[in-house]
């Protein structure tokens, strides 16, 4: 049985479809954005580079998600955004999506609840960074990338979204040496291994108690 479109995909379903493919950049962080991109297939991430050329990533954006938001509502976006995978999306011009939603105001409660999710997992991202040592701040990041990207399998979970030991330095501020030092330890404790090119995590409730996440809820 077909999934019913929602108004969000109905009202992108006018607009001609891109395709990007892997690690392809897709906004700059100096150029204006050309319009609002809605994703049908594939991964984005949002993430800034400091001026020692360290990467940061900020948000991972997944199928039905919007992006960039910021720059629809206050014209701001100094972020990159790059395809993690081969990505489909259509692109709207931000006067027709801002006519659209003012139009249709369950659209932006819609989109106020994604945009909610994300800031919860960037706070309890933010508290890792402050109070986590380098060993919490990996096992956080894969509890918070199973949570929102993960698919049950044979009672473990896989993260939907291939990363590499690289991406997961970058979700935490890290380099990916400590980060790879990190994930040895989570493996040998039989958390986690990679599958493929995905994270598969084996027991979700230990990997919690190993990043200590109780105690920053």
């Amino acid at each position: 049985m077909q999934e019913e479109k929602s108004k969000l995909e109905e009202f992108f379903s006018e607009f001609r479809r891109i395709t990007y493919k892997k690690r392809e950049l897709i906004i700059r962080a100096d150029e204006t954005p050309s319009g609002l991109y809605f994703i049908y297939k594939g991964f984005v991430r949002l993430y800034s580079i400091s001026e020692s050329g360290q990467e940061l990533t900020l948000i991972i954006f997944k199928p039905k998600d919007l992006f960039p938001i910021r720059w629809a509502v206050v014209n701001g976006s100094p972020y990159y955004c790059e395809a993690i995978t081969s990505v489909e999306v259509a692109k709207a011009p931000r006067d027709k999506f801002l006519e659209f939603s003012e139009k249709n105001p369950e659209v932006l409660s819609e989109l106020l609840t994604k945009v909610l999710t994300r800031l919860g997992g960037l706070l309890e991202r933010m508290e890792y960074s402050v109070f986590g040592n380098a060993y919490q701040k990996v096992a956080s990041i894969l509890v918070i990338c199973a949570e929102r990207f993960g698919r049950e399998k044979d009672g473990e979970i896989v993260i939907r979204v291939p990363l590499t030991h690289k991406d997961l330095a970058n979700l935490v501020g890290l380099t990916r040496e400590t980060t790879s030092v990190e994930l040895k330890k989570l493996e040998k404790l039989g958390l986690c291994e990679k599958e493929g090119s995905r994270f598969l995590i084996k027991n979700l409730k230990k990997l919690k108690d190993e990043a200590n996440w109780y105690k920053f809820e």
